[in-house]
């Protein structure tokens, strides 16, 4: 059964934390994580929280089952672009240029290898 974990308005741009979800897709949990530790951008930590609340969502909704057992994978994840807050920056001969602080939304999904498995066979 997956479990799923969603963060709002997170205020990084899309782009760049696009670039950190690409690398755990598909990763087991564990795998993750280690991957996340020790990447030096910004969006690392905040993606490793919303992974650590997908495991915490499935821990809940699986609670017969430990959680070392599991062999918890990660789905799916996806970055949609947010609200974006418009900003005028002054330029010169009076006029402004306009500075787009961009955000998004995070969604992960983590599903136990093992059930899948059991699925396809049934």
């Amino acid at each position: 059964m997956e479990a799923r974990a969603i963060l709002r308005n997170v205020p990084t741009s899309p782009r760049k934390m696009r670039l950190v979800a690409d690398m755990i897709r598909g990763q087991k949990v564990s795998r993750a994580l280690a991957i996340l530790q020790y990447q030096p951008q910004a969006a690392a930590p905040v993606l490793k929280k919303v992974l650590m609340s997908a495991v915490a969502n499935w821990q809940q909704l699986n609670e017969d089952t430990k959680l070392e057992d599991a062999e918890l994978y990660v789905k799916t994840v996806f970055v949609d672009g947010g609200t974006m807050l418009k900003r005028l920056r002054p330029a010169p001969q009076g006029r402004a240029y306009r500075v787009r602080k961009r955000s998004n939304h995070i969604t992960l999904v983590v599903d136990d290898a093992s059930a899948e498995l059991i699925q396809q066979e049934a």
